[in-house]
C-alpha cells in the first residue's frame, strides 16, 4: 500500500506493509509520526473514535448559556479485559500476523486473547521511515531489541482500535518492536486497570505502557510494589524512578486552534465541551479559550466562547467519552446559540458533535488527539483541523531507550517545538481558510515556541 504524507506543504510517499492495524497507525507511522495528513490508495478507514473514561467518574458542570447543555453521566460497563500479543513471523515485510483464540477466565471475569501466527488484531506494521517527537532520531523501522525483550501495554477503556490515543500508542509499540513479542491488555472499565497491570507484571514485560491519565494511580501503585519493573505512562507524570511520564502540552496547539476558530467563525461564536473534567481534557479547553482571547485582542473583535470558563474551570462536560447522543445534544445547543466552530474534547462522544455539525451544514469541528479527517472520514467535510498529540512517536522513543538497556525516568513533554503537539492540515477546508488567518496562526505558533506568548493553562505539564 502506498501512503501519501503531507507536512508543511510538502508531500512524501511511503510504502507501507499493513495487516489489520487501525488507520491511525498508518497515518502516524507512515508519515514519520509527525502528525501530518495521509491519504492511502486504498482509502481511509472509517470508524468511531472512542477514548478513555473511568467507570466512577462524575462530571462537574456549570450552566453556560443553557441548562440543557449540562449533565453528568457514567456509562462504563462491568469490568472485563482483553489481552492480545504478537510474535515474529519472519516475513520480509516486517509485519507480524496473528491468529486469535479466546478463552474465558472464570475467576477474573476477563476475556484473554492469545495470538500465534495470523490475525487482524494488534498486528505490526513496518515503514521505511519514522522520526522522534523530541528531535532525536527514532528507529527507522524495527530496532534490534535484546533477546527476551517484551513491550507491553494496558489500554484505557476506549480499546485498542479507538482510532485515537490507544491505537496510536499500540502503533508506536508495534512499529518499534517489529517482529519481537509485544502484547496488550484492553481495559473495559476503570476497575480493570490494577488487575491488568498486575497481569502484565507477571508476564515478565520489559516495559509496560499504560495509556491515559485515569491510570496514573494504578500505575504508581504498581510501580511502588515492584521497583525493578519499568513503566511509561501516557498523559501523566512519572515518579522519577521506574515510571517515565509521556505528557503533551496540548494547550499550546489548542491556543492555535482557538485563534483559528475565532478567525474562521462567521457568527462570532465558537464553543467547546469535554468528556470528563480531568486535566488531559481541560488543558485543550483552556488553550482554546486563550487562543480566542488572543485573536480578539489582536483584531479588536469580540468572538464569544461557549462551554468553558478557564478562570473558574467550569463548563460543558458530557460525563462520557462514548455517548454520541450526548455529544450531539451539546453541539445542537451550541449551534442554536449561533456557534459555528466547535471543539469537542470527548473521544467518541465528539462524533455526535460532528454529526450535528454535518446536519447543520454551516458548522465546523476541530478534532483532538489523532487527525479526525483520517480516523473518522465519514465526517471529513466538517473537520477544520485537529489538535494532535504525537503519541506514537513518544512511545517509540520510550521503548527505544528502554531496549537500549538504559531506562530514562525523565518525563517527556510533547510541545510545538519538538512536534509532539500541533495542528493537522485543513484538508477539504484549506481553500476556505483566508491566507491572512493562516499567516496569523503560523506567527502565533512561532511566538509560542519563542516564548513571546505564554500559555496560561494551570494544568499544562512542566516536564
Amino acid at each position: 500500500m502506498t501512503v501519501r504524507c503531507e507536512r508543511n506543504g510538502f508531500r512524501r510517499y511511503r510504502a507501507v506493509a499493513l495487516a489489520g492495524t487501525a488507520a491511525v497507525a498508518l497515518v502516524l507511522s507512515a508519515c514519520g509520526s509527525k502528525g501530518g495528513a495521509a491519504a492511502t490508495s486504498a482509502g481511509s478507514a472509517a470508524g468511531s473514535v472512542l477514548s478513555s473514561a473511568g467507570s466512577a467518574a462524575q462530571s462537574e458542570t456549570s450552566e453556560m448559556g443553557s441548562s440543557s447543555e449540562m449533565g453528568s453521566s457514567s456509562d462504563m460497563g462491568s469490568g472485563s479485559s482483553t489481552m492480545s500479543s504478537s510474535s515474529d513471523t519472519g516475513s520480509s515485510s516486517g509485519m507480524s500476523s496473528e491468529t486469535a483464540s479466546s478463552s474465558s477466565s472464570s475467576d477474573t471475569g476477563s476475556t484473554m486473547t492469545s495470538s500465534s501466527e495470523s490475525s487482524s488484531t494488534g498486528s505490526a506494521m513496518s515503514t521505511s521511515e519514522t522520526s522522534s517527537p523530541s528531535g532525536s532520531s527514532a528507529p527507522a523501522g524495527p530496532i534490534n531489541v535484546p533477546a527476551g525483550y517484551k513491550a507491553c501495554m494496558v489500554t484505557d477503556t476506549g480499546g485498542i482500535d479507538d482510532k485515537s490515543f490507544n491505537a496510536a500508542a499500540w502503533a508506536g509499540m508495534q512499529n518499534v518492536t517489529g517482529g519481537e513479542k509485544s502484547q496488550y491488555v484492553a481495559s473495559k472499565a476503570a476497575t480493570d486497570y490494577q488487575p491488568n497491570i498486575e497481569s502484565l507484571m507477571s508476564q515478565k514485560c520489559s516495559l509496560i505502557v499504560t495509556v491515559g491519565g485515569l491510570m496514573a494511580d494504578a500505575t504508581t501503585a504498581a510501580a511502588k510494589s515492584k521497583p525493578d519493573q519499568h513503566f511509561a505512562g501516557i498523559d501523566f507524570p512519572g515518579n522519577g524512578k521506574n515510571v517515565r511520564g509521556l505528557e503533551f502540552n496540548t494547550a499550546q496547539a489548542a491556543v492555535l486552534a482557538g485563534y483559528l476558530a475565532a478567525g474562521y467563525s462567521k457568527t462570532g461564536v465558537v464553543a467547546t465541551f469535554g468528556g470528563l473534567p480531568i486535566p488531559p481534557v481541560t488543558i485543550f479547553m483552556d488553550g482554546f479559550a486563550q487562543g480566542v482571547s488572543i485573536y480578539n485582542k489582536e483584531k479588536g473583535k469580540n468572538v464569544k466562547v461557549l462551554g468553558w470558563d478557564p478562570a473558574t474551570q467550569k463548563g460543558s462536560i458530557a460525563g462520557s467519552f462514548t455517548d454520541q447522543n450526548k455529544g450531539k445534544q451539546l453541539a445542537d445547543n451550541f449551534i442554536q446559540q449561533n456557534a459555528d466552530v466547535i471543539l469537542p474534547v470527548a473521544g467518541g462522544t465528539g462524533l455526535g458533535a460532528a454529526a450535528a455539525a454535518q446536519a447543520a451544514g454551516d458548522t465546523s469541528i476541530i478534532w483532538v488527539d489523532s487527525d479526525g479527517y483520517m480516523t473518522a472520514p465519514q465526517y471529513k467535510s466538517v473537520f477544520l483541523t485537529t489538535v494532535y498529540k504525537n503519541i506514537s512517536a513518544a512511545v517509540e522513543v520510550a521503548i527505544k531507550d528502554s531496549a537500549s538497556g538504559t531506562f530514562d525516568p525523565t518525563n517527556y513533554v510533547g510541545t510545538l517545538k519538538n512536534e509532539g503537539v500541533g495542528l493537522s492540515p485543513y484538508h477539504d477546508l484549506e481553500s476556505k481558510v483566508p491566507a491572512d488567518l493562516k499567516a496569523g496562526v503560523d506567527k502565533l505558533k512561532a511566538d509560542i515556541i519563542a516564548g513571546t506568548v505564554k500559555i496560561e493553562s494551570k494544568v499544562q505539564p512542566t516536564g
